[in-house]
């Protein structure tokens, strides 16, 4: 399982984004979880990057899921009609 920072904007994008795919490499098993449970404060920025991470799992032909999301990512996931993309864990 991959964890999230506690904060999560567009200033730390691209190198969460590096770390993230370079824990993906590491994990075994046939689903990607990414533990958003400590996500405190965060951007759109946050979702670009998960939908990147999805697009990763996916080649590699992994599942992908998120745990945790908190309600204010989730209901921006929705406002952009992309929240069946970061489906629960």
């Amino acid at each position: 399982m991959l964890v999230l920072p506690t904060e999560f904007t567009q200033k730390q994008a691209s190198a969460c984004l590096r770390m993230l795919v370079q824990g993906l490499k590491a994990e075994a098993g046939p689903t990607l979880v990414v533990d958003a449970t400590a996500l405190d404060r965060f951007d759109s920025s946050a979702l670009a990057v998960l939908l990147e991470l999805r697009r990763e799992s996916l080649a590699v032909g992994k599942q992908f899921a998120v745990r945790g999301l908190p309600a204010r990512l989730a209901n921006l996931a929705t406002l952009y009609g992309i929240a069946e993309l970061v489906p629960a864990a």
